[in-house]
């Protein structure tokens, strides 16, 4: 399937950040993947999971928060990363043609896009690539509250040796949210979706996760 791919700059606040735009023809959904606090855009995880997500017929966006673009080693604080992902969205949805527009992000990224739609950012969905529900070993420190007024469709993909959400942790919070939400564990998987015995590229592991978002997308299309 031919993609067509831009690089484009996004004006947030008094700067910008660089955006990647790929775009297969006919694409049925668009979705914009945000980084890891400890990777930017181009990391093999998230091109991995991009460009599978581009043969699946699913235009995308990567895209830098402004520390990475800044190279900076820590993560910006919510308010400019919650800035960083409505500019984001809004390019996204201007050049969507007219599909549904989905948010997802690995860790940081993706909890920062479900704080700016609890704030009335707009999104067909939420995927989160391992969701840091907590600090590894402070399983009281959660980071829960802004999830339960959420009523999109929300995909929870989350390896069982994650330790930012391990079995059991993630799974009644899903259910306390309600339907919409749905923990996925990826078996023997850690936050970077490594598994033991499997000797794979971080490309390849990224690619390995767009069949599950792409079944979760087909099975929730924007209502209406």
């Amino acid at each position: 399937m031919p993609v067509q791919q831009q690089e484009l700059a996004v004006n947030v606040g008094d700067g910008t950040v660089t955006a990647m735009f790929a775009r297969p023809d006919d694409a049925w959904a668009s979705m914009v993947v945000a980084h890891g606090a400890g990777a930017g855009m181009e990391h093999p995880f998230l091109t991995g999971f991009t460009n599978a997500m581009n043969d699946g017929g699913v235009a995308t966006w990567r895209f830098n928060f402004p520390y990475r673009e800044a190279g900076k080693k820590f993560p910006d604080r919510a308010p400019a990363a919650i800035a960083t992902w409505r500019a984001v969205m809004f390019a996204a949805e201007d050049n969507a043609g007219g599909v549904p527009v989905w948010a997802a992000g690995k860790s940081f990224g993706g909890r920062m896009a479900s704080m700016a739609v609890a704030e009335g950012m707009h999104a067909a969905g939420l995927v989160y690539l391992g969701y840091p529900l907590h600090p590894p070993g402070k399983p009281d420190k959660l980071r829960d509250e802004h999830l339960y007024g959420l009523t999109l469709p929300m995909l929870f993909l989350q390896g069982t040796r994650d330790p930012f959400a391990l079995p059991g942790e993630l799974e009644p919070i899903a259910v306390r949210i309600g339907p919409n939400a749905v923990v996925e564990r990826i078996e023997g998987a850690n936050h970077m979706f490594e598994v033991r015995g499997q000797k794979r590229s971080q490309s390849d592991i990224g690619a390995s996760l767009a069949a599950p978002v792409l079944e979760f997308m087909r099975a929730h299309p924007p209502a209406g």
